[in-house]
């Protein structure tokens, strides 16, 4: 199967934002999906790889990219944080797409998802969310943090903790820390008017099943249904939940 070549724009904060957009002549449905990666992410992984070559075959336009500092696209990533990635999905959402969209937010994706919707709503016609990990900084990051790691963010304006994901440590900034503050969706109502689809694994060690009840909690709005995997983890990405995913997907694309 052909693959889409990446391409990119700029926006208007002059970020050059790297995506792969693959659309048909003629779709199967009016809506397109947008994948929304997660947390030093990028649109090469298996998730996205897989719904990209599942769209495709079933003729529903998909888009996916790269945050700034992340993947392909430009800036340090040391320099981004929640505003700014939040920008450029509204750059993408705005520039790059047409009618109504669903949008697949992956980790802290979902969180990016749902201040997207939050913004432009009346362009969102679903939002599925794999592992949602809203306030993440707040809730994951900095209520995890020793003493010692929350003095030295305060001195040196940044910690390097180590992750699984990588052999380079993961640094945090107090810009992503204190950012985050003024993006937190979990500590009010939080009004969404399009259905809401949470998937999420119960062996899930970064983002633990509670956080997707209680985002459905505080979602103003009938329509939002989780879906518990036992044995998934946080990459939700085996045979099965990628069978769900795909499911869960079309329910809002054959609507």
């Amino acid at each position: 199967m052909s693959k889409a070549s990446t391409k990119t724009f700029l926006t208007k904060e002059n970020r050059s934002i790297a995506y792969v957009k693959r659309y048909h002549p003629q779709p199967q449905s009016s809506r397109g999906v947008i994948f929304l990666s997660g947390f030093r992410s990028d649109m090469t992984g298996t998730k996205v790889s897989c719904l990209e070559d599942w769209c495709f075959k079933k003729r529903y336009n998909f888009l996916k990219f790269d945050y700034s500092g992340h993947g392909r696209s430009s800036e340090p990533f040391e320099s981004g944080c929640i505003s700014d990635w939040t920008i450029d999905a509204c750059a993408v959402l705005d520039q790059l797409t047409d009618g109504p969209q669903i949008l697949v937010g992956s980790s802290m994706g979902g969180w990016i998802s749902l201040l997207l919707g939050r913004d432009r709503s009346e362009r969102i016609a679903g939002f599925v969310g794999i592992a949602a990990a809203p306030d993440f900084t707040e809730n994951s990051m900095w209520a995890n943090f020793s003493s010692k790691e929350r003095d030295e963010l305060e001195a040196r304006g940044k910690v390097e903790l180590p992750t699984e994901y990588s052999s380079d440590p993961c640094i945090i900034t107090k810009k992503l820390i204190e950012d985050g503050r003024s993006n937190l969706v979990l500590d009010s109502s939080l009004e969404a008017p399009y259905p809401i689809r949470l998937l999420q694994g119960m062996q899930d060690n970064d983002v633990h099943f509670s956080t997707s009840i209680k985002l459905a909690e505080h979602i103003n709005h009938n329509d939002v249904e989780v879906t518990l995997v036992k044995d998934a983890d946080h990459q939700f990405s085996t045979k099965h939940c990628l069978n769900i995913l795909k499911t869960t997907i079309e329910e809002f694309l054959i609507t």
